[in-house]
């Protein structure tokens, strides 16, 4: 984990999860102050369905607390911030839009690996990457793997300096798992983003996410994520109450 000297970013508990306050800029500064240091620095984008999750998940609650930096994902982090704590964060930080930002600053000088999603979407984002951002490709791997050793193997043979991992709900936890042994710089969990830079899956409308509306974007497309929008609920009861309680 990076040292965190005084330039490190304000931390604070969303509902006994920590939450750095940074903007995307500040947030890819630390990605970049994280190159640096010899050892993996994870980074978790946290927005309110993982939040509720980890309500009743140790292990994932653990790799949240072991992340070198824990975003604000999502307008529902940030009406977070203002609810318990009066705070005003001027934007979300993203699994994608860090991820994008972070490669357009650093381009060609990082080597990176691509974990997750169907088989064939990693080679596609990858090849969006390198024409978009001039990175160079340390490896591809599906998502759809039986075992974790032949992932976490073909890794640390890349030995990346950047990974993203597309495994939806496993991300986090695959992450911290396997920590040790992944001999990568920084990892990221970024949820579908292979799939959009693969041109499989589409990003919500520019508007949509600026109203905080993407969520309810991605029930109307899959009727099957409706379980995401009963969490948001279940995140929003949970605020309320432990702002009652402070």
């Amino acid at each position: 984990m990076a040292d965190r000297s005084t330039s490190s970013p304000a931390r604070v508990e969303v509902l006994g999860l920590p939450l750095d306050l940074v903007d995307l800029k500040a947030a890819v500064q630390r990605l970049e102050d994280f190159l640096l240091t010899p050892t993996l620095d994870s980074v978790v984008t946290l927005n309110p369905e993982i939040t509720v999750r980890a309500q009743a998940d140790p292990e994932l609650k653990k790799a949240i607390h072991e992340a070198s930096l824990v975003t604000p994902d999502g307008v529902g982090m940030l009406w977070a911030l203002r609810t318990l704590y009066g705070l005003e964060l001027k934007e979300r930080v993203t699994g994608i839009e860090l991820a994008e930002a972070f490669l357009a600053k650093k381009g060609g000088a990082i080597r990176v690996f691509f974990l997750g999603a169907r088989p064939g979407v990693a080679e596609r984002a990858a090849a969006h990457a390198r024409a978009r951002y001039g990175v160079r490709v340390a490896g591809t791997h599906h998502g759809y793997f039986k075992n974790e050793e032949e992932a976490v193997r073909a890794v640390r043979r890349a030995a990346p300096d950047l990974l993203l991992v597309a495994l939806g709900e496993r991300q986090e936890k695959f992450i911290a798992r396997h920590k040790e042994r992944l001999a990568a710089r920084i990892a990221i969990g970024v949820g579908g983003t292979l799939d959009v830079w693969a041109g499989v899956a589409r990003r919500a409308p520019a508007l949509t996410r600026r109203l905080g509306l993407e969520w309810a974007w991605r029930v109307g497309l899959d009727p099957r994520r409706w379980r995401r929008g009963l969490r948001l609920l279940r995140f929003v009861r949970l605020v309320r109450r432990a702002k009652k309680i402070s």
